[in-house]
């Protein structure tokens, strides 16, 4: 009888294949995760600073125009309007939101986290100023998404 020649593969060479393509697949797929998530992060992160910059916005119109300052405290700021109004604003830490006199300046989307007023008085050809530091966090993600956006802002009183 004659040898006979297999035209076949090893069990062992069938196991390292797999190996192989296992190993390749869970690198793309940790890979394709990765990048998800730092999508994801980017996208919250925008998101907290419109609607910081949104509120800076406002605050900063509200106080350049202001006639005075009445008092400042780290998370409150009262003022008095062009026409002898009392107005206000002020962080609410424990419900995580900027607030007006009048409204709810940041949104339920948004956490703040930490604010700080700080107010210099004026003196001869200087106005007074206020300084302005919030740092939020998006409400609703959590985990490795989540991401810390502080932006800050000093505003000059007008002088008439």
């Amino acid at each position: 009888m004659g040898k006979r020649e297999t035209g076949g593969f090893s069990v062992i060479e069938i196991l390292v294949v797999v190996l192989v393509f296992v190993t390749l697949a869970v690198l793309a797929t940790e890979s394709l995760l990765l990048s998800l998530r730092g999508s994801k992060r980017s996208e919250s992160s925008i998101g907290v600073r419109e609607n910081l910059n949104y509120a800076l916005s406002i605050m900063e119109r509200q106080l350049h125009n202001a006639e005075s300052i009445t008092l400042c405290t780290p998370t409150e700021i009262t003022y008095t309007d062009t026409n002898a109004l009392t107005a206000k604003f002020s962080c609410d830490l424990t419900n995580g939101f900027v607030a007006s006199s009048s409204a709810q300046l940041t949104s339920s989307e948004v956490r703040i986290t930490a604010c700080n007023f700080t107010c210099t008085t004026g003196s001869a050809g200087i106005p007074a100023s206020v300084s302005i530091s919030l740092t939020a966090e998006d409400a609703d993600s959590g985990g490795l998404e989540q991401q810390q956006v502080t932006t800050n802002t000093q505003i000059m009183l007008r002088t008439y």
